[in-house]
């Protein structure tokens, strides 16, 4: 699929399917939403999301250029996807009354997002993963932002100047997470800010001056705020600092 989709083209994929996902249990909703932003479920069947749309197991969530979705999952936790994103909920299970069959897994293969965990973590942190194109990062009960670049940063601001290296960009709000690639693990907690160039290079500690975070879009802060795009250089730009 190509970095852009307009929102007609989008529009288009509803006629592929708009069919149940049987099979695949319901994860979250999603709570705000601007732009075009699609979901391709485990069945291959695609769908366009709009406020308190279903999200399921097995989906794969994608935002257009200007774009971004909010989504809140079944234990409390929520996540904000920016513009140009795509992340797949590989396996989302969580049963109040049954802690031992607690399982989160999401594959990040782009973009960034912003993500803030629910009960899940609170009672079974070993229990929630992300992966992403160069590591694997354990949730510990958290706040944390996440942006891969490969080429594809450019309108996003780094402190040094210019776009970000190619990566993934990490920090943190609250909680700590555990990221481990081929080459090394390295703990990040409150405060701190990590890069990993790929996933043969172990992850490093980045001096708070040079962090890259991931902020949110007015939108996603203030609900009252209607109307406008995010991502694409205006003063609704999902940015970073």
């Amino acid at each position: 699929m190509s970095r852009r989709f307009t929102a007609a083209a989008s529009f288009a994929f509803a006629a592929l399917a708009c069919l149940p996902q049987a099979g695949f249990a319901l994860t979250g909703q999603v709570t705000q939403i601007s732009g075009a932003v699609l979901a391709r479920g485990a069945d291959g069947q695609s769908r366009i999301l709009a406020l308190d749309s279903e999200v399921r197991e097995g989906d794969q969530l994608v935002t257009a250029e200007n774009s971004f979705a909010r989504v809140k999952w079944g234990d409390g936790g929520e996540i904000i996807l920016r513009a140009n994103t795509q992340l797949k909920i590989n396996a989302y299970n969580y049963e109040e009354s049954a802690p031992a069959r607690d399982n989160v897994l999401l594959s990040l293969f782009k973009g960034g997002l912003r993500a803030v965990t629910g009960l899940l973590t609170r009672r079974n942190s070993q229990a929630y993963l992300m992966r992403t194109p160069t590591s694997t990062i354990g949730i510990r009960g958290t706040h944390f932002g996440a942006l891969h670049c490969n080429d594809d940063c450019a309108n996003v601001p780094a402190p040094a100047g210019g776009p970000p290296a190619n990566g993934l960009h990490l920090d943190v709000a609250d909680g700590r997470i555990i990221v481990a690639t081929r080459a090394g693990v390295m703990e990040l907690a409150v405060g701190q800010f990590g890069y990993v160039q790929s996933d043969v290079s172990a992850p490093v500690l980045v001096p708070e001056s040079q962090g890259i975070r991931v902020t949110l879009p007015p939108q996603a802060v203030n609900p009252a705020i209607r109307g406008g795009t995010v991502g694409t250089g205006n003063h609704l730009e999902c940015t970073i600092r």
